[in-house]
């Protein structure tokens, strides 16, 4: 496998950087909405534990995929 040029490499890990933070508000902002919806105000907190969970779920995965030996 062919060495991935310098500029790739910080694209990559530029665009990890933002993963967790918007994850997390994705899933702040769909337990709000939820929230307003069904006149809770509970809602937000699973989702954004989820989305947490799902930034940290991609930031891992992409991080196993460049780390990985291919030899």
């Amino acid at each position: 496998m062919a060495k991935k040029p310098w500029p790739v490499l910080v694209g990559e890990y530029t665009s990890l950087a933002f993963l967790l933070p918007s994850a997390t508000f994705v899933g702040y902002a769909i337990g709000w909405l939820l929230d307003k919806a069904f006149h809770t105000h509970w809602l937000y907190i699973p989702f954004l534990v989820l989305g947490i969970i799902a930034g940290f779920v991609q930031l891992i995965r992409q991080l196993m995929r460049d780390t990985r030996d291919d030899s």
